[in-house]
């Protein structure tokens, strides 16, 4: 039997996350590499980055680029692995064939492993036979070739030799001990017919060259344990220790995918969450610090333990992942004004608005980080501030800047032309001196002006958005505004 240490404690840990680039950073992949993140940057740790890249077919180097960036993104910085190096190199599994065509030879040698000759044919034929005697039954490999005389130059796989008897035993930090009969393994294949490893081959090898003291992942990696486990053995090394995640699934409850919800990291940095946001829904996926939701990345580093994470399994929420995301946007303890700024640049660039001045942008920022959700939302509520002329509602354009309106915009531009002070409480003033004056309610013209300042029924408070467009640029629009209103009267 087979033990795990329970926290591989005493050195600083060093932890890996390990994707396959066959596609973009999964949600889920990015809460596991986060995990591990934070690990190794509470406890002084390293953080490894592995591509594991043996699935030539599936593997793409336009997906190495997009986990990269992914993770770049989200600020989980590697210790050690692609494009940085590291003394454990190289960090690309599809450069460690030889080693693990070495690993295989040095089993094989020690009669832990054997070469098997069973074709895909003999062992199709040997299923549909058990399944025509019990349809329920589940094959196992029968050991045909474990005592059979070695002929390495015929086509093979490389299997391992499972013992048939005790118990392989390892310490999950959130699962606890987990037992596995020995009864229950079968001789499973380690090398491929074309000579590649395996997943349970590679990872072990990799695991140990890297001197990996923690294995951290997900939930369904559980089953390929006992076979690591039986392998560590097999060559002699210390196990790492072993933290299982809960699984991430959809509202139905089923393995979370792109039927369900948006699963890229990539999608949710195209809609404008910020990188902690993001963070901070994931790592409550299994993860919790008593009553508290919204975490700073620094919190998070602080505070983060394996004895708080939890084994049950937890259901995707999009709505209450798009309350957190909002949460780290609004609150500036979170995202300060000149990193919202620069943040939401980008976002104004993509609808057409370039450099966009950064004062009018510090003015307008308080005015609505209380409405965007994203940081796209936020260039929706910023556009009119800096498109020129704004676009216009044409329902709001219909209903408000009509004939009786554009006296008063004419009016009121002239009005504000003589004000001295340009800030809201005098342009407020100015408004309510001249509705006194004219004997008008607020409702007469706060509508056809707010149309003409933004092209929009809903804006933030009519003074605070005059304030920041700024005496031109409000003298300008409530003049168009009049026009507009002017000429609805002509057209009808």
């Amino acid at each position: 039997m087979a033990t795990t240490s329970s926290t591989g404690a005493g050195a600083p840990p060093r932890v890996r996350f390990a994707p396959s680039p066959s596609g973009y950073l999964h949600i889920g992949g990015a809460r596991t590499a986060l995990f591990n993140w934070l690990w190794a940057r509470s406890q002084g740790g390293t953080f490894v980055l592995r591509i594991e890249d043996t699935d030539e077919e599936r593997s793409s180097l336009d997906s190495v680029r997009a986990i990269l960036d992914s993770l770049r993104w989200l600020g989980l910085d590697w210790d050690e692995g692609p494009e940085v190096g590291g003394e454990f190199g190289p960090y690309f599994q599809s450069e460690r064939k030889e080693r693990y065509r070495e690993a295989a030879e040095s089993l094989i040698a020690a009669g832990k492993a054997y070469r098997c000759y069973c074709t895909k044919e003999e062992l199709d034929a040997q299923r549909e036979a058990l399944k025509a005697k019990n349809p329920k039954a589940q094959f196992v490999y029968p050991g045909t070739c474990r005592d059979r005389t070695d002929q390495p130059d015929l086509e093979h796989v490389v299997r391992f030799k499972a013992p048939t008897a005790g118990a392989t035993t390892f310490h999950d930090l959130v699962f606890g001990a987990i037992t596995t009969p020995n009864e229950q393994q079968q001789d499973f294949v380690i090398v491929r017919r074309n000579g590649l490893p395996l997943y349970n081959l590679a990872a072990v090898v990799d695991d140990h060259d890297m001197r990996i003291t923690l294995v951290a992942r997900g939930r369904d990696h559980i089953g390929n344990t006992p076979q690591q486990v039986l392998l560590y053995e097999a060559f002699g090394w210390e196990l790492p220790a072993f933290a299982h995640l809960p699984m991430m699934l959809s509202p139905q409850g089923e393995k979370l995918s792109k039927r369900h919800a948006a699963v890229s990291v990539s999608e949710y940095r195209d809609r404008g969450y910020t990188p902690e946001g993001v963070l901070n829904y994931l790592v409550r996926f299994g993860w919790s610090y008593g009553d508290q939701e919204i975490f700073s990345r620094q919190e998070l580093i602080e505070k983060f333990s394996w004895d708080r994470v939890n084994k049950s399994d937890g259901k995707f929420d999009a709505a209450k992942f798009a309350d957190v995301a909002f949460e780290h946007l609004k609150r500036p303890e979170l995202t300060d004004d000149e990193r919202y700024l620069d943040e939401v640049v980008p976002f104004l660039a993509q609808a057409g608005i370039e450099d966009p001045p950064r004062d009018r942008l510090r003015q307008a920022l308080p005015l609505i980080r209380e409405r965007a959700r994203d940081l796209a939302d936020a260039a929706h509520h910023l556009d009119f501030y800096f498109r020129e002329p704004p676009r216009m509602d044409e329902k709001a354009v219909k209903k408000f800047l009509v004939p009786d309106a554009a006296p008063h915009l004419e009016a009121l531009a002239d009005a504000y032309a003589a004000l001295g002070e340009w800030d809201a409480n005098s342009l407020q003033g100015c408004l309510e001196g001249y509705l006194q004056q004219k004997e008008l309610p607020m409702k007469a013209v706060a509508q056809p002006v707010r149309v003409a300042l933004s092209g929009r029924t809903a804006s933030p408070g009519l003074f605070e958005v005059m304030a920041v467009l700024g005496r031109d640029l409000t003298l300008t629009r409530l003049r168009r505004g009049a026009a507009l209103a002017r000429g609805a009267g002509s057209a009808a």
